[in-house]
């Protein structure tokens, strides 16, 4: 019973979240999927470039919407390691 009242809630607070209509775009050029891969593994790098350097974005915007944020989110979970790292059990 705690696992579907915790999905029902995931996807209660899930319906309220959209992105900005300018943050969007189909024009030609505009950052996709192979783009947000790119950033999504990029991120710890340009964090951290970012917080030195004003020029320096962790994230496109405008991107193409759901595909750019799919590749973005494999390239961190998945090529950054995501929580692969921590998950694996040291030996004593």
């Amino acid at each position: 019973m705690r696992y579907l009242a915790a999905i029902l809630l995931a996807l209660v607070l899930s319906a309220c979240a959209s992105q900005v209509d300018t943050g969007v775009s189909e024009a030609a050029g505009t950052p996709g999927f192979w783009w947000g891969l790119w950033h999504g593994f990029v991120f710890p790098f340009a964090w951290i470039g970012s917080l030195f350097d004003p020029d320096i974005a962790v994230y496109a915007v405008p991107n193409s919407g759901g595909w750019y944020d799919f590749g973005f989110f494999l390239g961190i979970t998945v090529l950054g390691g995501g929580s692969w790292f921590s998950s694996k059990s040291r030996s004593k």
